[in-house]
């Protein structure tokens, strides 16, 4: 099986819990390229302990087709919108934005811990 190529966009509460989950599935086909996250977050200090590249959006971005699945999981609607523009403007037609709606889905396919719920907080695409 090819390795899916993943970076994770917002390391807060439910990035960081999913960075936690798919650092345990390096052996399952799931190869972290990259994270961004500006602010001084565990999630932050959890991917520098695991040796993950920490990048802004322009270069997780520039990465092109080395990134299979962005998850946007910053829970801000206008970072969602910016990441496609950007993907738009270089032309990468290969990298799927995945939102939290989905990484809930592969939450809950592979482990049985809970995902932090955040009230008020958009999942959608």
């Amino acid at each position: 099986m090819d390795n899916q190529k993943i970076a994770i966009i917002g390391l807060g509460r439910i990035g960081s819990a999913f960075l936690r989950n798919m650092l345990g599935r390096r052996e399952r086909g799931v190869e972290l390229v990259a994270v961004a996250e500006s602010g001084d977050t565990p999630g932050r200090q959890m991917a520098l302990d695991a040796g993950l590249a920490v990048r802004t959006l322009d270069q997780i971005v520039a990465l092109g087709d080395g990134v299979d699945i962005l998850f946007d999981l910053t829970g801000i609607p206008a970072v969602r919108r910016e990441i496609r523009e950007k993907l738009m403007a270089m032309g990468n037609h290969h990298t799927v934005i995945a939102s939290e709606t989905i990484a809930r889905l592969i939450w809950a396919m592979t482990t049985d811990d809970d995902l932090p719920v955040i009230a008020g907080r958009s999942t959608g695409y």
